[in-house]
C-alpha cells in the first residue's frame, strides 16, 4: 500500500512540473509532455507484446516498442503544419499517414520474413508451434504487431493532439489570449483520475452488485456510478476555476458549463471501457497485472488503460464544440 501512495505522489508531481512548464514557457514546454507520451506509449506497447505472447499471438516485439516513436514524429510535424497553415485538416493528413506507415511496416515485416523461411522455423520450433504454415504463422505474427500499432500506441498518441488542440485552428479558438490546450489536456488527464479513484472508494464504502465479475471482480455498479457522478461534480469545479480565471472567461459564452459537462459523462464512461477492456486482455493473458513498472500499480499499461481511448475521444468531443 505505502509504495502504490509514493507512487501515486510521484506521478502527480510529475504531471504537475509539466504542467508549470507548459504554462510558464509557453514557447516549447509543451514538448515535455509529448516526450512523456511518447515514452508511456513505447513502454505500454513493450507491455502489450508480451501480453499477447503469453496468449501465444506472437508479435515483432522490438517493431511494436520502436513504432510508437515513429507515430510521434508524423503527428508533431503534422501538428506543426496545422498551426503553420492554420488548417485543422491537417490531423487528418496525420491519421492516414499513421496508419499507411502501420500497413507498410507489416507488410515490409511480412515480405523479409518470407525471405528468411528458415529464421521463421526455428522460431516456430522454440516456441512449439505445429500444424500450421510458415506462411500463416508469419501473416498472423504481422497482425498482431499491427493490433499493438493501433493498440495502444496509435490511439494514446492522439495526445499529441489534445497537448497541442491550441494550435489546430479550431474555429472558436483561433483568436484566444490563452493556451485552451492547458484546459483539454487537464481534462483528459483528470477524467480517468476522478473515475478510478472514486470507483474504488464509493465502491469499498457501498459494495453491492459486481460490475462484470468474470472481467473484473473488483468494480461494482456501485462504484462506477459513484465515480462517474464524482468524475462530473469535481469537472464541474474544474471548468468553473477556469471560466473565473482571465482570459478563460469566454467559456461562460463559447462553451457552456452544460457542453463541457457532457463531455466529462461521456469520457468517464470511456475511461472505465478502456480499463474493463483491458481487464479482459490480462485475464486471457492469466496475469493479474501487465508489469511491474511502477511500484504498487503494477504495469504501466494498468494505468494508462483508460487513456488510450480518452485521447482520440476528447480530440474529437472539443473538436465537434469549438467548430
Amino acid at each position: 500500500m505505502k509504495k502504490r501512495v509514493y507512487s501515486s505522489i510521484l506521478i502527480v508531481l510529475i504531471l504537475a512540473i509539466l504542467f508549470v512548464l507548459k504554462i510558464t514557457v509557453p514557447s516549447f514546454g509543451a514538448y515535455f509532455f509529448d516526450a512523456l507520451f511518447g515514452v508511456l506509449a513505447c513502454i505500454a506497447a513493450y507491455e502489450m507484446s508480451k501480453l499477447m505472447a503469453k496468449t501465444k499471438l506472437y508479435n515483432y516485439q522490438v517493431l511494436s516498442v520502436i513504432f510508437p516513436a515513429v507515430i510521434l514524429a508524423v503527428n508533431l510535424v503534422c501538428v506543426f503544419y496545422a498551426g503553420a497553415n492554420s488548417d485543422i485538416y491537417w490531423v487528418l493528413w496525420a491519421i492516414l499517414i499513421d496508419i499507411g506507415l502501420m500497413l507498410l511496416t507489416v507488410l515490409g515485416a511480412f515480405l523479409i520474413g518470407l525471405c528468411t523461411r528458415k529464421k521463421i522455423l526455428s522460431e516456430m520450433a522454440t516456441r512449439e508451434v505445429k500444424n500450421m504454415s510458415t506462411t500463416k504463422f508469419l501473416f498472423k505474427k504481422c497482425l498482431n504487431t499491427l493490433i499493438i500499432f493501433v493498440y495502444p500506441s496509435f490511439f494514446f498518441l492522439f495526445f499529441i493532439f489534445v497537448n497541442h488542440i491550441n494550435e489546430l485552428a479550431l474555429t472558436k479558438f483561433v483568436d484566444l489570449s490563452v493556451d485552451i490546450s492547458i484546459l483539454v489536456l487537464f481534462t483528459a488527464i483528470l477524467i480517468p483520475m476522478f473515475v478510478d479513484t472514486f470507483s474504488m472508494l464509493t465502491g469499498s464504502l457501498i459494495g453491492g452488485k459486481k460490475l462484470c465479475p468474470r472481467v473484473s471482480p473488483g468494480k461494482t455498479v456501485s462504484g462506477t456510478v459513484g465515480g462517474i457522478l464524482w468524475s462530473i461534480l469535481l469537472s464541474s469545479c474544474v471548468w468553473l476555476i477556469f471560466a473565473n480565471i482571465s482570459g478563460y472567461d469566454f467559456l461562460w459564452s463559447s462553451f457552456p458549463i452544460w457542453g463541457y459537462l457532457i463531455i466529462v459523462l461521456v469520457g468517464s464512461v470511456i475511461a472505465i471501457c478502456g480499463d474493463l477492456f483491458e481487464s479482459i486482455i490480462k485475464r486471457r493473458a492469466g496475469v493479474k497485472d501487465s508489469g511491474r513498472f511502477i511500484p504498487g500499480h503494477g504495469g504501466l499499461l494498468d494505468r494508462i488503460d483508460s487513456y488510450i481511448f480518452i485521447a482520440p475521444y476528447i480530440l474529437l468531443a472539443f473538436w465537434i464544440f469549438a467548430l
